[in-house]
């Protein structure tokens, strides 16, 4: 088997060459996008993690997928624009659709269950809404003032422009970190989406919403601090 990740590695790094790797983040509660910075083996000793475990799983699932000679983008090599094009019509369609309607099940199953959850899905509530008016806001922020200073840019090479691109992007940064913490805590309150005995169908599906716009935004942020932010900063 050929080795090609080694735990030295940044996180954001092996996520960007192996998008697949983010399966296996993903399962070890691994925080690849606003933690996509940190060396894996820092990551990994902190979460008190098998560090052999985790590289095996990494390169033999790389070696599968080259064996396999599955294609897939890779977005290191895309031009800004296409990268912000995929973004949009990918992840940002995909929130504009599932929040509402997430939204709409949480406080169903908060009227429905009060009696005997209460508490923790008021919880939930609360930080959903917090989640979704962050969320709304941060993608119009993207869509009419971030990507098209992107767009412009790659098509100009103006300072000036990067220089309010980049104003721009540290915003976005400081957002995604603020969503993502708003997801952990979700995470955490609902001690990993564990529906309670006393669940109905609503419960289920409500959880698994959520679960999956964690999965998305998580894919989405790696997408841009890790490749289109930093394409952004090392342009020349």
């Amino acid at each position: 088997m050929k080795n090609v990740f080694n735990i030295n590695q940044k996180i954001g790094e092996i996520a960007s060459k192996f998008p697949k790797a983010i399966d296996i983040f993903m399962s070890y509660e691994i925080d690849f996008c606003c933690g996509g910075d940190r060396s894996l083996k820092e990551a990994l000793k902190e979460q008190k993690i098998d560090e052999q475990e985790v590289i095996d799983k990494l390169n033999e699932c790389y070696n599968e997928f080259v064996n396999d000679n599955n294609e897939e983008t890779d977005w290191t090599k895309s031009s800004m624009t296409n990268l912000i094009d995929y973004i949009v019509q990918k992840h940002h369609n995909f929130m504009r659709e599932t929040l509402p309607i997430t939204n709409e099940l949480i406080n169903k199953i908060l009227r429905v269950h009060y009696v005997d959850n209460g508490e923790m899905l008021s919880k939930v509530s609360k930080l959903f809404n917090s989640l979704k008016l962050e969320l709304e806001e941060h993608l119009i922020k993207e869509e009419e003032v971030l990507f098209p200073l992107i767009k412009e840019y790659e098509k100009n090479s103006s300072e000036e422009t990067k220089q309010k691109a980049i104003t721009t992007m540290n915003e976005t940064e400081n957002e995604h970190d603020k969503a993502g913490d708003i997801l952990k805590e979700i995470r955490r309150v609902t001690n990993k989406y564990e529906v309670p005995e006393t669940g109905c169908n609503s419960f289920k599906i409500a959880y698994e919403k959520m679960q999956e716009i964690e999965s998305d935004l998580f894919n989405h942020i790696h997408l841009e601090n890790n490749i289109l932010f930093r394409k952004l900063k090392n342009s020349k």
